[in-house]
């Protein structure tokens, strides 16, 4: 599929061709070298060292969904990134949270970007919710013979069903492996203490200012307790990145509003350190 100079400029015949409305399956069947997957790698003692994304965190509301993540990447005991994004849209009513290696995660992202795009311009609708999910396990678990040598990459899917009208999570292991969370779900190195956040102060009838205090209460928790996750930085003005999704479609919070956020949430901390309470019964 490379261009030849001496050509009268017309596309090559693969890019006639009907075929499938996967942008992965057209890639597999003629440059295949050019998905992340099909990339051998050289041979190596131990454990790879890599820039690696952290804690991502979601919490659905009766209006929507909220996807967020911190700022830090990290690589071995060091700290190789203090303001990485990890939270990018899918397309108009989805979005993709990255943990794992860094590097793989954004690739996959941009990738999935694509597939989403191309299918919808080839079929004229857009793949459902359900669709949007499957296709992302299907990338994870071709990225499946790096992972096993220690560049994984585990991400947390969120949207808006716009078949079922509601707010729907997914998470996945380093298989493909797929799972639909009912309320919150987090993943990355800082999701346990996270997760045992939101466990306690999760309701459904949360409206989405709430919701999107929660997961940043969730990640000034995780990071309270695990040093790959990076809490509010007030000196350098970073800030976790939230994304909300609505009927509306895809929304990141600006910076403005990230910082308040994360400042009335440190003013309340100094306080109580170990943030909200949840009711005892």
């Amino acid at each position: 599929m490379e261009a030849n100079p001496r050509s009268t400029g017309r596309l090559p015949a693969a890019f006639l061709t009907p075929g499938s409305s996967s942008f992965m399956d057209f890639l597999s069947d003629h440059s295949p070298e050019l998905l992340p997957g099909k990339r051998t790698l050289p041979p190596v003692q131990g454990a790879i060292e890599a820039p690696h994304g952290t804690t991502i965190v979601a919490a659905s509301f009766p209006g929507g969904v909220v996807l967020a993540g911190d700022r830090r990447a990290t690589m071995g005991n060091m700290i190789a990134q203090r303001d990485i994004e990890k939270v990018f849209p899918a397309d108009e009513y989805s979005a993709v949270g990255i943990a794992g290696t860094a590097g793989l995660a954004v690739e996959m992202v941009k990738l999935f970007q694509l597939e989403l795009e191309h299918f919808e311009k080839v079929e004229g609708v857009q793949l459902s919710l359900e669709g949007k999910a499957n296709r992302l396990s299907t990338m994870i678990r071709s990225n499946l013979a790096m992972a096993m040598q220690g560049l994984a990459v585990v991400p947390l899917f969120a949207g808006w069903d716009v078949d079922r009208q509601k707010g729907r999570i997914f998470s996945y292991d380093v298989t493909g492996g797929r799972s639909e969370e009912q309320g919150f779900a987090s993943t990355g190195s800082g999701s346990i203490f996270a997760r045992g956040a939101m466990k306690k102060l999760f309701r459904e009838d949360l409206s989405e200012e709430q919701a999107i205090t929660l997961v940043v209460q969730a990640l000034y928790d995780a990071a309270d307790d695990d040093s790959a996750t990076g809490g509010p930085d007030v000196a350098r003005q970073i800030y976790p990145i939230v994304t909300v999704i609505t009927d509306e479609g895809f929304r990141k919070l600006g910076d403005d509003e990230s910082a308040g956020i994360a400042r009335s949430i440190l003013e309340r901390r100094l306080e109580q350190p170990d943030g909200p309470r949840a009711a005892l019964l």
